[in-house]
């Protein structure tokens, strides 16, 4: 069906996919069927276990549930035990938790990021980070209005969006339709386009819900799973799942529920993410190549091993993988630190005749780049910048930033000067960085003055790029003095900013400081949940010192804000008790509550703890 096999060292068949193949794509290592343990223990959750199937080619089993067979398109969180491998927890905000906008898409300077959802979770990898861009794709999609919305520009009805809020944008827009200004679908996809790619998804919400209650503007299944999606990153998946129900049936399709699907993703909430993907399957909707790459992206943060059983799926019901189902399968084996695997993977891509763009051509950069591959990595810039840089601008943010991890100090400078003369929100942000990882801290200070002067108001994530580079280099007084000059600015402070002064903190060594801003700030605000990157970098210098008890205070806090559900923070706490020489009993059945399956690195944190046990008794008896 598609050539994904080639990415196997294994033998190539001439048709199908093999499960070897799956697992040379996705990078998981030798499958074996669950232990008795294991199906027991889901089983206990509801869970029936009555097939199995058999890859002859591989020689090895492969265990699915009951709602989740190669001959249907059901998932359940109980199957398969959790993958070990540690997640790629660093932060990487640039722009929001999903990936740095397209930067040939210039959002202007002077628009106040000033929705809830504004910063949020961040601690992916940055190819999962653009399935909201994706998702804004899939939204907007098709109208022919588009092509003539992008040249709007500010067009009257964005404008008064930008000026009103609260309840006076409601009189503001009956005031602009009451005039009888033109309300037709380019200005408002316009209009919305712009409030999502700022991150304003309260006002886009209140513009859907204004159109809404007007007779003359007629909602599309998409203008509903738009409205889905405006909800959830709002008001809550719950409320999201519940207007559904409210949308004329003709209109409660699969895209609507997709919608609904791609955000349960965004938070990782695995459980919700499988039964909404269970319903779209009882409702009998086709599947989408963009449901399994939700379903994807949902994997490969939490249990590679399922990844394998996605394209068993896709197979199964010959969907085709798209561009970004590769960029998602070659950042997998990347992180895996499989170089020869990832690479195989390209080749399968090109061979099927699709062309790697920039993303993927970004990938691949930035892994040979992490994995010392310097030559290769050199040679992906290279072909990404082409023969002109100045006609080709939107790759300039990516290249600063993996130009920097390169220690490239030359190049960096040689970019930022192509930049400079007019740049654009994404170029500045990526110099900041780019400089702050150079120890550059004069210039990045240079960039972020020059940001200041040409964007009208500063929003969140401006300051907190600029906090990462005094974080990074340990400067936490002049880290203070911008976060005096960020509350004085009135900006609103959410995850972003606390994850940049949680770090700014640990850096310098005030761990209980980091401690003490990060739970005033939850309590004060119990709508935003902090990132992953800010618990674990906390968590990590309890372990590091072996205090058993805060480290355990961080990691419940941790379970509170569902970020448990990953072997990360078990394998931190376990470094706590290492540390301290203590024994930790009942650990492996804490893991086990929780579904985590100890991998090679937690077998071993494990069996170190366990030695601690057999000491103590062994001292008691002597």
């Amino acid at each position: 069906m598609w050539a994904l096999r080639r990415a196997s060292a294994n033998s190539i068949r001439a048709q199908g996919l093999n499960v070897a193949a799956f697992r040379a794509c996705a990078g998981l290592g030798q499958f074996s069927g669950h232990t008795e343990d294991k199906s027991k223990n889901c089983e206990h959750r509801g869970l029936m276990r009555d097939r199995w199937i058999t890859s002859n080619a591989c020689q090895c089993t492969v265990h699915f549930p009951n709602k989740f067979s190669a001959g249907s398109r059901s998932l359940s969180s109980e199957a398969g035990a959790k993958s070990g491998g540690e997640e790629e927890d660093d932060l990487e905000e640039g722009f929001s938790e999903l990936e740095t906008p397209d930067p040939s898409v210039s959002t202007g300077g002077g628009v106040e990021d000033s929705d809830s959802s504004s910063d949020s979770e961040s601690d992916l990898s940055s190819v999962d980070e653009n399935t909201e861009e994706t998702l804004e794709a899939e939204l907007l999609k098709g109208a022919g209005e588009m092509s003539s919305a992008k040249k709007l520009g500010h067009s009257p009805l964005l404008k008064l969006l930008f000026e009103e809020s609260g309840s006076s944008l409601s009189k503001a827009l009956d005031n602009y339709a009451t005039e009888g200004k033109d309300l037709n679908r380019a200005e408002v996809y316009h209009a919305l386009l712009n409030l999502r790619r700022r991150k304003m998804f309260s006002k886009a919400l209140q513009l859907s819900e204004w159109l809404d209650k007007r007779e003359d503007f007629e909602l599309t299944e998409r203008d509903y799973a738009s409205r889905v999606d405006l909800i959830a990153k709002v008001r809550g998946l719950h409320k999201a799942e519940t207007f559904i129900d409210t949308i004329p049936k003709s209109h409660r399709q699969e895209v609507v529920y997709r919608t609904l699907l791609a955000n349960c993703v965004s938070l990782t909430n695995v459980a919700k993410s499988e039964e909404i993907f269970n319903k779209m399957k009882d409702l009998g909707f086709p599947i989408s190549p963009f449901t399994c790459n939700q379903l994807l992206v949902l994997y490969k943060r939490t249990d590679k091993k399922k990844i394998a059983d996605v394209l068993l799926m896709m197979e199964k019901d010959d969907i085709k993988p798209t561009l970004f189902t590769y960029q998602l399968l070659i950042d997998t084996k990347g992180l895996s630190n499989d170089i020869i695997g990832m690479e195989q993977i390209v080749e399968t891509m090109r061979a099927e005749g699709v062309k790697p763009n920039f993303r993927v051509q970004a990938t691949l950069a930035r892994h040979y780049a992490f994995g010392g591959l310097k030559e290769k990595a050199e040679a992906i810039l290279q072909e990404m910048e082409g023969d002109d840089l100045n006609s080709n601008r939107g790759v300039c943010p990516i290249l600063l930033l993996i130009y920097a991890n390169l220690g490239k100090a030359d190049d960096v400078e040689r970019l930022w000067k192509v930049c400079e003369p007019k740049p654009r929100e994404g170029d500045y942000l990526a110099a900041i960085e780019a400089f702050g990882k150079l120890k550059n801290v004069e210039q990045a200070e240079a960039v972020y003055h020059k940001m200041e002067k040409s964007i009208k108001k500063l929003s969140t994530r401006h300051y907190s790029c600029m906090l990462k580079v005094y974080a990074e280099n340990k400067m936490l007084g002049k880290g203070k003095q911008l976060l005096k000059q960020m509350g004085n600015s009135g900006c609103q402070i959410g995850p972003v900013a606390w994850d940049a002064v949680v770090k700014l903190y640990v850096d310098a060594g005030e761990v209980e400081k980091a401690d003490s801003i990060l739970l005033k700030a939850t309590s004060q605000n119990q709508q935003k949940r902090p990132l992953f990157s800010s618990y674990i970098s906390i968590l990590d210098q309890y372990a590091k010192r072996g205090d058993i008890h805060n480290a355990e205070k961080m990691f419940l806090r941790m379970k509170q804000a569902g970020y448990v559900s990953r072997a990360r923070p078990f394998s931190a706490l376990l470094q706590a008790y290492i540390n301290a020489k203590v024994p930790a009993y009942g650990f492996r059945e804490r893991m086990k509550a929780d579904n985590i399956f100890p991998n090679k690195g937690l077998a071993g944190q494990l069996a170190q703890v366990d030695a601690f046990s057999k000491n103590a008794v062994s001292d008691l008896l002597d």
